[in-house]
């Protein structure tokens, strides 16, 4: 089939193209931001929050066979739009396929959406729900609860950085999960994609276990081969703390998954029946445990758990040094900062020297905290530590051998800036 893949950048919408692709299936995929390395027959660049309009689709939807929608964000900010992706745009998608004759929509949704909506996600995921619904289309929609697969991002990612930990810091209000292997929906998707499937049905995805949220930190553990950990529930007002400043990185243009409408939506939990799912497609779920036991965690996954965390770290340790070495140069170092570059003979230049190096740490730290710019930033603190480097030994070469070593902190300075280079990319 020809299929139009939305959403396929992402964690899932990758796997489901490369799952897809290797059944033989065509995969013309669509995304803000295509990624040409995968192995699909096309790309569309669209941002599915500004296609409001049957003119924004109709192009690409020539020659479909039928549509796939795995498109999602987590909460507004900057750069993503919940209202936009999960019931504009897509309602506007299915008008267009009802229009030009596709049938056979396949839509991912969220567990537990049509049952309560305690934040922005799960409200604007039910009313794209609602739109399809209400079309003349031979629809499915997918309700999978919390998504485990060997590729990580958002909640799988934060889970696995979890289980790095000896001692694991869990947040408050967390309820049960029945965690879904990622082949587990891929299958799924495949057997919604034969002619003779079932269709206009709402079907959620659960595995067979309840587990809480240190139960499943705990099974990860086993299958790094670390000993058990121990585990406490953070105070209220740190929890709050800490989502505060996820929904800070998220207005910067990052993507953390502990934010405001996480807290909401893991307060609801994700649970539900597999049986209904078993009994149309005759895919019994697999179990954490038997997902984990199939294969065995590699040193790259133990690499990734631990720098998972640390990147929480980096990044804001960097911006904030870069700008604040800019603010003290202007405010309480500025005489320091005027006598070192008299000592270089800069005479009258050394006011307007020092201005300028200033103003260039403060944006070089505003890039590396503003997503959108932050490998130009990182770039920028390297070619900026270089060049204080370079002209350091030649205007001040006594500085090397200083007690402080203001010209040898350099070095891991741009050793840091080259493992957050390194770290930098979600996906």
């Amino acid at each position: 089939m020809n299929i139009l893949l939305i959403g396929a950048s992402g964690l899932i919408g990758s796997e489901i193209a490369a799952g897809l692709a290797r059944e033989g299936h065509q995969i013309v995929g669509l995304a803000r931001r295509p990624r040409h390395e995968m192995a699909v027959a096309g790309w569309v660049s669209l941002d599915i929050a500004t296609a409001r309009r049957p003119e924004d689709w109709l192009p690409h939807l020539k020659a479909v066979d039928a549509v796939i929608n795995c498109a999602g964000v987590l909460q507004d900010s900057p750069r993503e739009d919940a209202e936009g992706v999960h019931s504009a745009g897509v309602g506007v998608l299915f008008a267009a396929c009802e229009q030009v004759g596709i049938r056979r929509v396949i839509h991912l949704s969220a567990i537990g959406v049509d049952r309560a909506q305690p934040s922005p996600f799960s409200a604007t995921k039910y009313r794209g729900d609602r739109q399809l619904m209400a079309r003349d289309l031979d629809w499915v929609i997918l309700r999978p609860s919390v998504v485990l697969g060997r590729p990580a991002f958002g909640a799988s990612a934060l889970i696995r950085a979890l289980a790095s930990l000896p001692v694991v810091p869990l947040m408050p209000g967390t309820q049960a999960l029945q965690v879904v292997q990622l082949p587990d929906l891929l299958a799924t998707i495949s057997f919604f994609l034969k002619p003779n499937a079932p269709s206009r049905l709402e079907l959620e995805l659960a595995g067979p276990d309840r587990l809480m949220m240190q139960e499943i930190i705990a099974q990860y553990r086993r299958w790094y081969g670390w000993t058990r950990a121990r585990s406490f529930t953070l105070p209220s007002a740190i929890a709050t703390f800490l989502y505060a400043l996820g929904d800070m990185a998220g207005a910067l243009g990052w993507r953390p998954p502990v934010r405001t409408n996480a807290a909401r939506e893991i307060a609801r939990g994700a649970t539900g029946n597999p049986e209904r799912w078993t009994g149309i497609t005759g895919i019994r779920p697999e179990s954490l445990t038997q997902a984990l036991a199939r294969e065995p965690a590699t040193i790259q996954e133990k690499w990734f758990a631990r720098l998972y965390l640390a990147k929480a770290i980096i990044f804001p340790v960097l911006a904030a040094f870069w700008i604040g070495t800019g603010v003290i140069s202007l405010t309480v170092g500025y005489p320091s900062g005027i006598e070192l570059m008299r000592s270089t003979g800069a005479g009258e230049l050394s006011g307007p020297a020092v201005i300028a190096g200033a103003l260039a740490d403060i944006a070089v730290g505003i890039g590396i905290a503003w997503r959108p710019l932050t490998r130009h930033g990182l770039y920028g603190a390297l070619a900026l530590s270089l060049f204080y480097a370079v002209a350091g030994s030649i205007l001040r070469p006594d500085l090397w051998s200083e007690p402080l070593g203001p010209l040898l902190k350099i070095i891991p300075i741009v050793v840091l800036h080259l493992i957050a280079l390194g770290i930098l990319d979600d996906r």
